[in-house]
This record gives C-alpha cells, structure tokens and sequence, in this order.
C-alpha cells in the first residue's frame, strides 16, 4: 500500500479525487477550536458520545463559535482558488476517535446529503432520518460536483486511523466496494499533520482502520455544494 503526506492542490486533484495541504492552520489555531468544542452544551442529541467514537452532528450549529475560527482567511483562499467563490456549507460534523477505539469503517462513497425534509422527487432516494436530521441519496450530479474539507487536529497515520482511499474511484459513478479489482486498483493511506487538510470528493471510496498507537484523531469533516436543491428541498445545514 502506498503512502502520501502531500502533493499539489491543483495537479492532480480532478484525476486522483483529494490532495492534503499541511499548515492551514497553527497549534494555537487548534488549541483555540478545540476549546470552543470543549466549552459546547454537550446536552443535546447532536451530540453522540459511546466507548469508540465522540461526534457532533450539525457541527457549526452545535458549536457556533468555531465557525469563524475553522472558516479562516487561509483555508477561504484554498477553496476560491481550487473551487471558485459559488460555494456554500451544507454539512458539518466533528469526530473523536479516543485513544483506545477499535471502530473502524469499510470501504464506501459518500452518497447521501443532509436535507430538511422528506419530498417525493425523482431521482431521490433512498431516504433515512436520524434524530431529525432527514438524509436521501441524490443524483450522481449533486455528488459530483461537491467537495468535503477534513480538518486534522491531531498528527494522523495509518496507526490511528487515516482514511485510505481508492485514487480516481470518485470518476467511475457509483462504486461498489464489493466490486473492487486490486488487481488494477490502487490503495492509498492518507496522512495529515496536525493543522492540515485533506479534500475529498464524496464518490472518493474511502475507509478507515482502527486505532493502534493510542493516540487520538479529531478531525472537523465540512462538506461544500454549488448546486441548489429542486423546489421544496433545502439542504439542511446551508449557510
């Protein structure tokens, strides 16, 4: 399996699907974001707390006051100049996997976006709902042409958890990980420093491992649309 710390943002990132950008944002930076996480009314049910894994569910409205902290002048002149200035939030989530976590994730795409209710459109569905929060199955063209930002606030490895990702699965549609050929595929294991990204294309097929080194991984997981919704629909989380 390959490894990758980081290459250009600009080369490479329709064909491969993600690139990694190291330094987005200071040691201070996070110590101040992971206070405003910490200082948060935990109390509501957008926050999900077990043995393997702390979440926050509508990150930015949980915890309002690391939008602006998050959404920095650095990280804005990133996506203007990868992606342009027409795109908007529609979902944000804060993970936490503890030190000691054995939760670990298959290989998938992300394939469904948060919405604010249940409408009978073509070429939507499937639908779910968790805690009020409505998610359906788009068309392949909302999905295409949206991005997701991870923000790292602690060094991650292959020993706690980095993605590992399928390069230019993101360009074959919807993949099935049943389906993948090793043979002419490729994996790739995704390591950030503390204080950078990682953008991704939500067909990426991506997967995650267990924690080994007992260390942790917060990462901030923001995705970004363009595209407005059909009439009736609205996505949940916009802003």
């Amino acid at each position: 399996m390959n490894q990758l710390t980081s290459y250009n943002s600009k080369s490479g990132f329709d064909e491969r699907g993600f690139t990694i950008l190291p330094e987005i944002y200071t040691s201070e930076e996070i110590e101040i974001i992971q206070q405003a996480i910490d200082y948060a009314d935990s109390s509501s049910a957008i926050f999900m707390k077990t043995t393997h894994l702390f979440a926050i569910r509508q990150f930015f409205k949980a915890v309002p006051n690391a939008v602006d902290l998050i959404m920095n002048d650095k990280l804005k002149s990133v996506i203007n100049d990868l992606f342009g200035k027409d795109y908007f939030v529609v979902k944000s989530i804060y993970f936490d996997k503890p030190e000691t976590s054995n939760w670990f994730v298959s290989y998938h795409q992300d394939l469904t976006i948060s919405v604010d209710k249940k409408v009978a459109l073509d070429g939507f569905g499937p639908w779910t709902v968790k805690q009020d929060q409505f998610a359906v199955q788009p068309p392949t063209t909302i999905l295409e042409n949206g991005f997701t930002i991870r923000i790292h606030l602690d060094d991650t490895n292959e020993e706690n958890s980095a993605l590992k990702i399928v390069p230019g699965s993101h360009l074959k549609g919807i993949y099935r990980p049943e389906t993948i050929d090793w043979e002419i595929e490729e994996e790739v294991s995704c390591e950030v420093p503390a204080g950078g990204i990682m953008i991704m294309k939500p067909l990426l097929l991506h997967s995650s491992s267990r924690t080994l080194n007992r260390k942790r991984r917060r990462v901030v997981h923001i995705e970004f649309s363009n595209q407005e919704l059909p009439q009736g629909l609205n996505w949940s989380e916009r802003f």
